[in-house]
């Protein structure tokens, strides 16, 4: 893991595309403000390990299949 310092106000650039800045200090707390592009998802830790966590449920074998909608010419076929 690499540790930097940096004050508020300062950034640092990842691969040349992503700017971390940090914007303000309050007591314990960091607020970092992150420029990406659209194409590089960006989340909280915790948010990331949920979306993996569901993703692996989603991919396990055993789970019961969800039901299927009507088709399309039975939902606008007149009563």
């Amino acid at each position: 893991m690499l540790i930097l310092s940096r004050k508020p106000g300062e950034s640092l650039i990842i691969d040349g595309r992503i700017t971390v800045k940090v914007v303000r200090l309050d007591g314990d707390v960091v607020k970092l403000g992150i420029e990406a592009p659209g194409d590089v998802p960006v989340h909280r830790e915790e948010v990331y390990l949920e979306i993996q966590r569901n993703n692996q449920q989603a991919l396990a074998p055993g789970r019961i299949p969800l039901p299927r909608l009507p088709s399309k010419s039975a939902a606008t076929a007149p009563v």
